[in-house]
């Protein structure tokens, strides 16, 4: 439990014990006492969850609502894709795998595109299985994870052929596009709240 989440804990049993008292105070039945404390505890734990998840909660909700308005977090402008930066802070590419819709969070920091095994079989990803693993060093601790091959990578108007790929279970649902798909591109760069990718001879 993080030292936030201790804090709402606190302040949670802090309320609780005011609202007991409260209700001992008005001398009404053991019962009835019992049913209030258990619904003010059940209301502050759904506080205390939407707190502490506010950020996940908000990306999938934007998710979800842009979906359903048909509102694009990216955008086309000639050759040049613009990305708006979503409410968690991440930079997500909409792409498309051998064909398939995949959603990709960009990561700088990532050497290698990575995805989640069972997306990679949906996408017919050809996947290296029986050649030695790779070890990856995570966030969660370290991952193994099998090489292999996008035969077809399409964001926006850019389009990758043979990329390189790690694939693991481990990696749950996150999809990762890293430099050596955005190495490729003649520029990338961040702008305000937006990412700005262009491909090999555009013009600026």
């Amino acid at each position: 439990m993080t030292e936030d989440q201790n804090i709402n804990l606190v302040f949670a049993i802090g309320a609780l014990v005011l609202v007991a008292s409260a209700l001992f105070s008005r001398r009404i039945g053991f019962g009835e006492i019992v049913r209030s404390v258990l619904g003010w505890a059940a209301i502050f734990a759904v506080f205390i969850v939407i707190f502490s998840y506010q950020h996940e909660l908000t990306g999938v909700w934007n998710r979800v609502t842009g979906e359903l308005t048909g509102a694009n977090e990216q955008q086309v402008v000639g050759s040049t894709l613009k990305i708006r930066q979503s409410a968690d802070g991440h930079y997500w590419a909409d792409a498309e795998v051998n064909g398939m819709a995949v959603r990709f969070l960009i990561d700088s920091g990532a050497t290698t595109t990575a995805m989640t095994l069972k997306t990679a079989q949906a996408a017919n990803v050809d996947i290296n299985e029986g050649g030695f693993p790779t070890y990856l060093s995570t966030a969660n601790g370290t991952v193994e994870a099998q090489r292999g091959t996008i035969e077809r990578l399409k964001v926006g108007p850019m389009t990758a052929v043979d990329l390189p790929v790690v694939v693991a279970e481990a990696f749950g649902d996150s999809n990762v596009l890293g430099m050596n798909f955005l190495s490729q591109m003649k520029s990338w760069r961040v702008e305000g709240r937006e990412m700005i990718l262009e491909p090999q001879g555009s013009n600026p």
